[in-house]
């Protein structure tokens, strides 16, 4: 009798386990189609002879897409519901990517990548809003550190993939088609519930700015550091003369990197208040940043080192301002909170790439680096400014660091209803984003 209880009990809870999982490996083998075309586009435009400029307002237009998807998204989820709109979002991936197989065409890639942005801001927000409604309090914060990492460590592999396959053809553009015609299949088989209709979100910046200065000018700092890093680094280096398989080698390891600085700093966060963790992270991206354009056009393994530090400091910003505004935020607060540094991350996404397009076309690819070591710098000052006027908070009363990357947006609650959006994981009294 025992027995049978224990196995009434256990069968849900595995079926449960594994309908989460098909979540994670969805985005998972989407990741590995995205960093595959991230590393291909400004690959195969330096190959035909193209300009870096225009790989350049190609990551612009990829950002445009990607405002148009933290504002339409909820729209879609509340008409068609979670599922749906994943397999739409995958649908418009599939397109995007077949545009760019159809030929070298630079003004076409432009809108093709920016469909390509707003799907996959969309489809973010749906999986991490299903992911939050399906598990418990407890162990929320572990599986969206999961889903996080399983997403940097798939684009690190995609990346690697493209050193491997001919670039003259179309190969990787259908190669980045299965992969995320894959992704659809372990959403398309779950048994997991879809989460209820979503609640409208509203953007509101004061509200936020009151909660957290830091974290809202942290994710103002990110969205273009991120995209100005990231973004920027295999047009530099293919401009450069890298071959394919070294621009492919630096972009694998950049995720890495994320990893890498992403859990020292966030277990020295859960320690003492984030904001010197920030102050530290940001310096570390100035430092970064300038031995970047000292040693620029040195030997591969010095320049992994140094994008790898770069890269991995940039992305900490993302988690630890996160995790930092939201232990200042109350429960009732935290839904426009997050839609607000939605918004302020989307908007320097696509602000800033095409302000380093705009130089890029005067003072060539370099001109990422001294954009990235100015927002740098000026997050620090600004960060130290507000240390300066506040005391510290103790540690004690911080929630639970988790792993994020700038690459995809801030989780956004579509699926909770106002009491079940926050309770926290931990007994901190806010539990930061994860």
């Amino acid at each position: 009798m025992v027995d049978a209880v224990a196995t009434s009990t256990e069968a849900p809870r595995s079926a449960t386990l594994v309908a989460v999982a098909s979540v994670i490996v969805s985005m998972a083998c989407a990741a590995v189609g995205n960093g595959l075309m991230f590393a291909y586009i400004p690959v195969r435009l330096g190959l035909s002879g193209f300009d870096p400029t225009w790989a350049g307002l190609i990551l612009t237009g990829l950002s445009a897409g990607g405002i148009a998807g933290c504002l339409l998204t909820g729209l879609l989820v509340r008409r068609v519901g979670h599922a749906r709109a994943f397999m739409i979002f995958s649908a418009l991936i599939v397109l995007s990517n077949a545009s760019i197989g159809a030929g070298v065409y630079p003004v076409f890639w432009i809108a093709a990548r920016a469909l390509y942005g707003f799907a996959i801001c969309g489809m973010f927000i749906v999986g991490q809003s299903w992911l939050n409604d399906a598990v418990a309090n407890n162990v929320r914060g572990r599986v969206m550190a999961i889903f996080y990492v399983s997403y940097i460590v798939g684009l690190g592999v995609g990346s690697w993939l493209m050193g491997l396959l001919d670039i003259s053809g179309a190969s990787i553009p259908l190669i980045g088609i299965a992969f995320t015609a894959l992704s659809i299949l372990p959403v398309g088989l779950t048994r997991l519930p879809p989460p209820p209709p979503p609640e409208r979100a509203s953007v509101a910046f004061a509200r936020a700015w009151a909660i957290s200065p830091v974290g809202v000018a942290g994710m103002l700092a990110v969205g273009g550091l991120s995209m100005m890093i990231a973004g920027f680094a295999p047009i530099h280096a293919t401009a450069s003369g890298f071959s394919q398989s070294q621009v492919a080698t630096l972009m694998f390891a950049m995720p890495l990197g994320t990893l890498i600085f992403q859990l020292p700093f966030g277990w020295v966060s859960d320690r003492i208040d984030r904001r010197y963790v920030l102050v530290a992270a940001s310096l570390l991206v100035v430092v970064a940043g300038i031995a970047a354009g000292i040693f620029d056009g040195s030997a591969l393994p010095l320049m992994i080192v140094i994008y790898m530090v770069w890269s991995g400091a940039s992305e900490s910003i993302y988690s630890l301002s996160s995790a930092h505004a939201n232990d200042r935020a109350t429960k009732d607060d935290l839904v426009a909170l997050s839609s607000t540094m939605l918004f302020a991350w989307s908007v320097s996404g696509f602000i800033v790439p095409a302000l380093g397009t705009a130089l890029t076309a005067v003072f060539g690819t370099a001109a990422f680096m001294a954009i990235a070591i100015v927002i740098g710098a000026a997050f620090s000052v600004f960060v130290v400014v507000r240390i300066a006027r506040n005391p510290a908070v103790p540690a004690d009363e911080t929630g639970s660091f988790a792993p994020m990357t700038a690459q995809v947006p801030l989780p956004v609650e579509l699926g909770f209803d106002t009491e079940d959006t926050v309770a926290p994981d931990t007994e901190a009294p806010n539990r930061p984003m994860s």
